[in-house]
């Protein structure tokens, strides 16, 4: 970042309903992992936004871990973070390019998805990213991710009935004649 340089960044939304995010982790970096999801817990919490956590093996598990839990579960937002630090081979290239891709079609599928994948050339860069006292890329990626929740709610999305719905639900909606599909 450029010593004079500014940006500008957004307050958090405002969520009028309760709201539930998961974060989804590559660990691969402990460390720098550990912070990001500190960023992102951070910020979660300032938001009264109630928060779950599932590690990956890495980068290109995060955008199918996000696929299934959207899916399949309740989730509201989902905050992908992790680290690709540039090696010797072309890998690093793959595993950027395919990540942050998977991530993209899944929001435009309606996932309200904030990315923090660092993609970094060493991991001095990392650890400057990472830092939820510094940079805070893991609360910028969750702050993402809510203000894209923030906007889907605006705008009145109405989210298709995927996923479990609990026992009780479903026997209400059988009581009134509606749907009794589980």
């Amino acid at each position: 970042m450029a010593v004079n340089e500014t940006h500008h960044v957004l307050e958090l939304p405002r969520l009028d309903q309760p709201a539930r995010a998961l974060i989804v982790v590559a660990p691969y970096y402990k460390d720098i992992a550990d912070n990001l999801v500190e960023g992102a817990r951070r910020s979660l919490d300032k938001a009264g936004c109630a928060w779950d956590l599932v590690e990956v093996p890495g980068a290109l598990e995060i955008p199918p871990a996000i696929r299934i839990a959207f899916r399949q579960s309740n989730f509201d937002a989902f905050v992908a973070l992790g680290c690709v630090i540039r090696g010797e081979t072309t890998h690093y290239e793959t595993v950027c390019n395919d990540s942050s891709r998977g991530l993209m079609l899944l929001g435009l599928e309606g996932a309200n998805i904030g990315n923090g994948i660092l993609t970094v050339e060493n991991r001095a860069q990392a650890v400057v990213r990472a830092d939820p006292d510094g940079q805070d890329k893991g609360g910028g990626a969750a702050a993402a991710a809510l203000h894209l929740l923030a906007l889907s709610r605006r705008f009145g999305e109405s989210r298709r009935d995927i996923g479990f719905r609990p026992a009780d639900e479903i026997l209400l909606a059988r009581a009134k004649g509606g749907d009794t599909s589980a």
